[in-house]
């Protein structure tokens, strides 16, 4: 069988699940199962792997998706389906309106400020629903809205839920977690930057907005954009959309009140500053008690404390599924599901939570997302039998026979088109990232900086899924709009990929990564 057939053949499971999502519209977790046992055949069938080696593949997809992705997941949305039943949200969301009457600094307060904070913290449409929703109360128009906070939300997602993107590159590839997130802070730097200008010029309908304003933007803008860079290198991808954005807030309100920021009347918007009346920093810590927990547990845990990170790392398992695959290590204690778990008990406390009320809260949130753990168990468990049987080498074969040096340039291309269809950073790392490393390996690029391409075009890909316009949509009331959204956003994905490839193909050349 010549290799043109074989990349067709290896292709098919990613190419029917693209069918089943787009075209026939089918469920996610019904189209990425369906896209296992297509796998599984073409695997057993073409590449003769036999059927118990299937089986322990899959498991072992399925067990590393379980522990430490699905965990961190549910965790994270457990902790902020905990401050909606305990109102804290409400008080955030009164205390985030109230710094300014100005519509553009309170956008990039809530979209950009705290929108990349629920990123970090949750992620899954978090970012996107609560920032649009909060704006659209403020009076901001719901489709400017949603498109602005579309944009802001493409580059943090490669950071976001606590780093699970990056984590599963790692889980996927066996690459070094800290050298992903260094080059995907590389890579993503320059559309980074421009992000929060683009913002302003889109909730202000025009380069007017950015009168006055340039260097209100731009502190904010670095206030997010270096403390996240730094994170990512010298501590890893799970704070520093957290770090980043909790230093952008704070940035944002001490700027907004103490220095004289424009009056220009087009922007005012009436605020609900009435709502933080009486309020005291010990209510304001009650409100924001999880959050605070979560960033000081996962701070204390990390490499920069080892005399807390090293005894801890020792509660693990070791697991070898696979005959010739490297063994699972599980981490029972110092990982990120386990302490956010923990931060959200303790915090749910704190605001009066009744432990029953935690479980039934708990219990909830894993019911609700019982579709997103076959998702990605079933993507994990395609990307393991690819990578085992061979699927995944004869894809990377043809890739280089085709594009060769070029390769890189499209390297967040193929992200952006599994951003665009799964809708999720980590289910397109699952999908693509062994094939960005082994064609890297092939042409003799930075796997890592491949591997940081594919992380940057996800997030591109869901500003542009159809899954996330859906929920934006929802979050400020707006139906039948999608195609307005997808028109106003589009755009601005074309571009950011552009840019994306440029940078990816050049650093690669002239060799700085």
């Amino acid at each position: 069988m010549n290799d043109f057939l074989l990349f067709i053949l290896a292709l098919a499971p990613i190419l029917c699940l693209i069918v089943a999502l787009t075209g026939l519209k089918m469920p996610g977790h019904l189209a990425c199962f369906g896209a296992l046992i297509i796998t599984a055949i073409l695997a057993g069938s073409v590449w003769k792997m036999t059927p118990a080696n299937i089986g322990l593949a899959s498991l072992e997809g399925a067990c590393n998706a379980l522990w430490p992705i699905i965990i961190v997941i549910l965790a994270a949305l457990f902790t902020y389906n905990l401050t909606l039943e305990t109102k804290a949200m409400d008080s955030i969301k009164a205390m985030l309106a109230s710094v300014s009457t100005d519509k553009r600094i309170l956008m990039l307060l809530i979209a950009f400020g705290f929108g990349n904070f629920m990123e970090g913290m949750a992620g899954f449409g978090t970012a996107v629903a609560i920032p649009a929703g909060i704006l659209v109360g403020l009076g901001f128009e719901p489709l400017l809205a949603v498109v602005t906070c579309l944009i802001i939300n493409s580059t943090p997602t490669a950071f976001g839920s606590v780093g699970v993107p990056v984590n599963t590159m790692h889980a996927i590839t066996g690459l070094d977690t800290v050298g992903i997130s260094t080059n995907v802070a590389i890579i993503q730097a320059v559309v980074q930057f421009l992000i929060p200008f683009i913002a302003v010029v889109v909730i202000g309908k025009g380069f007017k907005a950015l009168k006055g304003l340039v260097g209100f933007t731009l502190i904010a803008d670095l206030a997010y954009l270096l403390p996240e860079c730094l994170v990512a290198k010298f501590i890893g991808p799970d704070l520093a959309d957290i770090i980043g954005a909790i230093i952008c807030m704070i940035v944002i309100v001490i700027y907004a009140m103490k220095a004289k920021t424009p009056d220009n009347p087009e922007f005012k918007v009436s605020t609900s500053g009435d709502a933080t009346k009486g309020l005291t920093f010990g209510k304001a810590f009650k409100a924001w008690s999880p959050f605070i927990f979560v960033f000081v547990f996962l701070l204390l845990t990390s490499k920069l404390v080892p005399f807390i990170n090293k005894p801890l790392l020792k509660f693990a398992s070791s697991v070898k599924f696979y005959p010739t695959g490297k063994p699972l290590t599980f981490c029972w204690v110092n990982t990120p599901g386990v302490l956010i778990l923990l931060a959200g008990f303790l915090g749910g406390a704190i605001q009066g939570a009744s432990f029953k009320t935690m479980l039934c809260i708990l219990g909830k949130t894993v019911k609700s997302n019982v579709k997103t753990i076959i998702t990605i168990c079933s993507v994990l468990a395609v990307a393991k039998i690819m990578g085992y049987s061979g699927m995944t080498t004869s894809i990377s074969k043809e890739l280089v026979s085709v594009t060769g040096q070029y390769f890189p340039f499209i390297s967040p291309l193929i992200g952006t088109i599994g951003g665009f269809v799964t809708g999720s950073g980590t289910s397109t790392t699952a999908l693509f990232g062994d094939v960005q490393v082994q064609t890297a390996k092939a042409i003799g690029a930075n796997p890592s900086w491949l591997a940081a391409g594919n992380l940057m075009g996800a997030g591109l890909g869901k500003m542009i899924c159809p899954q996330s316009i859906a929920i934006g949509s929802a979050a400020v009331g707006l139906s039948g709009v999608e195609s307005k959204i997808m028109a106003k956003v589009v755009v601005w994905t074309i571009s950011f990929v552009v840019i994306a490839g440029i940078i990816c193909y050049g650093f690669s050349v002239i060799g700085l990564v």
